[in-house]
Formats: C-alpha cells, sequence, structure tokens
C-alpha cells in the first residue's frame, strides 16, 4: 500500500518504521527541518525495543511537495492539532477520490478541519495506545506494544476500513474496528489530559508523578471533568476503568519512565504545546454545555505561561 505519514515526529516515525519494515511504500512528511535532513542523510533512526536500527525512508517537507508525483492509499495524521489544517492543505493533491485519511492525533474535534478536505466515507477517526519518542531530530525511541481503535465516519462502516486494517496488522500494530470511537477517544484524552499537562508542569515522568501522595486526587478530579462533557456528547466513559488506565502509566517497568509527548514538545524541543486541543477543549464544550472545568482551565493556562516562560515557538 501507498502510505503517506503526516507528521513524522515521534509517533509518526514508529508508525512509518513499521509499515516500511512490512513491505509498504512509505512518505514521510513534516516540517522539522533538521529532522528531515538527518533521516535523509543516515536513514530513519531507532533505538527499537533495545536495538539499535536505520531505515531509509523516503522524507519530505510539506513545503516541497508541489512537484511530488504520489498518489496515496492511505493517509496517517500525526501533525500536531494546530498544524493539522496546513498539513491537509500541503498534501491535498496526493490525496484522491479512494484515499483513506486515518487520524490518529491526540484531542478532540479534529473530523471537523479533515472532512473540509475528505468525504467522510473516507475518514477513519482513531486512536491509538502506543508510545514513542524522540531521542533527537532523526532518532526515534521506541519501545512497548500498543493498540489502535478506529471508527469509519461514513455509512459503510466496517467494510470501508478492513483493508486498513489489514494493513495496519501486517505490521504488528495491533489495529482494530470500534463501533464508538469517540468514547474510546475521551478515554485516550483522559490519559493526555492527566499525563500530558501534569508531567509539563511538574517536569517529571509518568511514574515519579504518579508516586506523588496528590496524584490520585490531581486525576480524580480532572477525569471527573472529561466524563462530564464525554456524557453530554452521548460517549460511554467507565470512570474506574480510565482510572485504571492512568494508573499503568506510572508502572517503571513498563512505560512509567516515559515523558509523555507534551514534555518532550515543551521542555525538550521548546515547541508548543497541544493543550488546546486536550484539556482547553474540555474547557471550550464544558462553557458550551454549562458544565464547570476548573482543574482543566487551571492546568490550560498553566501549560501556556510555561510555554511563554519558555518562548516557545
Amino acid at each position: 500500500m501507498k502510505i503517506i505519514i503526516a507528521g513524522a515526529g515521534a509517533m509518526g516515525s514508529r508508525f512509518g518504521l513499521m509499515l516500511h519494515q512490512a513491505g509498504n511504500e512509505v512518505v514521510l512528511i513534516d516540517g522539522w527541518q533538521e529532522h528531515i535532513d538527518l533521516i535523509k542523510e543516515h536513514g530513519l533512526r531507532a533505538n527499537f525495543n533495545g536495538e539499535e536500527i536505520a531505515e531509509k525512508i523516503v522524507i519530505y517537507h510539506q513545503n516541497e511537495l508541489e512537484t511530488l508525483n504520489f498518489s496515496a492509499d492511505l493517509v496517517i495524521l500525526f501533525t500536531k492539532a494546530m498544524q493539522l489544517d496546513a498539513m491537509m492543505q500541503s498534501i491535498k493533491s496526493m490525496v484522491g477520490d479512494q484515499t483513506k485519511v486515518l487520524c490518529l492525533l491526540n484531542g478532540i474535534g479534529h473530523e471537523d478541519v479533515i472532512k473540509q478536505y475528505v468525504p467522510l466515507s473516507n475518514i477513519l477517526l482513531g486512536n491509538t495506545m502506543w508510545t514513542a519518542g524522540l531521542e533527537g531530530p532523526g532518532k526515534a525511541k521506541l519501545f512497548g506494544n500498543g493498540t489502535i481503535d478506529l471508527q469509519n465516519l461514513g455509512t459503510e462502516g466496517k467494510s470501508s476500513a478492513n483493508e486498513v486494517i489489514e494493513v495496519l496488522n501486517e505490521a504488528k500494530l495491533n489495529a482494530r474496528y470500534s463501533d464508538n470511537i469517540l468514547s474510546s477517544i475521551y478515554k485516550k484524552a483522559c490519559v493526555n489530559g492527566t499525563m500530558n499537562g501534569l508531567c509539563t508542569i511538574l517536569d517529571s515522568n509518568m511514574a515519579s508523578f504518579g508516586e506523588t501522595s496528590v496524584a490520585d486526587a490531581i486525576v480524580e478530579s480532572i477525569v471527573a471533568e472529561f466524563a462530564q462533557v464525554a456524557a453530554y456528547e452521548k460517549a460511554e466513559l467507565n470512570v474506574p476503568e480510565v482510572l485504571a488506565q492512568i494508573k499503568t502509566c506510572y508502572n517503571r517497568e513498563t512505560i512509567g519512565l516515559h515523558h509523555p509527548s507534551m514534555y518532550q514538545d515543551l521542555i525538550i524541543n521548546n515547541r508548543l504545546t497541544e493543550i488546546d486541543y486536550i484539556n482547553g477543549a474540555i474547557v471550550r464544550k464544558g462553557r458550551e454545555y454549562g458544565i464547570e472545568t476548573p482543574y482543566c482551565q487551571f492546568l490550560t493556562q498553566l501549560v501556556h505561561g510555561k510555554e511563554e516562560i519558555l518562548g516557545a515557538k
């Protein structure tokens, strides 16, 4: 399958690498020039479950696609939420009538942007519990296992997603169809809405945060706000199950020593975060629905304050 990975950061690198290794024709697209240059020079390098590897994968800057003759069967979106519209504009010449677009961005509401470029029948909305990190430009750190849940937004449903699921599973990405992806997205948003912002503000990995005496109380308060908004949108959210999922992030023997993507963006790479599309989205929806969201609002403000202090770009 001819696949575009739109956003070749940590997660895009993981998916691009695994799909490339499974024999697909993969093109990476990103906007970070140093990252692009090093991948072109050395290949995509990765610490892949303790093994150092490098794979030659084609990569382009999103602003140099005008002359690229590549018609994608599948686009997987991993760009930052605030960059989604610009990325869709950049790749639109490579998105045909039959191209499926799988959105795996963190946060809520991205389909509103994608449907301006792609019919609902070709949009696959999903979430993934895979993890990944960048040790620097051109070098990924990939460890552990994960899953993907996805749903077709058109009337064809599962039949329109089967080929994509098959390709993902051939790459050992553990994809499965969901009839209620909004619940899965809210469940993951709860993980991101706690681990990302809190570890970023506290300058901590997930295990160290989870071992604090205040972790449970803070997490429960944030998840309660997500659950109220999800209920208003008729998304089923099992709060005890969500809290149990979050607590698995604290395990030092699995992913607890991992720094979440928001920490990597802001603290390591001095980049603006996606807080407005995670906790900030809950604040906006809460205002619309008449739901109080003080914890999400405060955390959103703290992260924006941190961005300003660090001069993030």
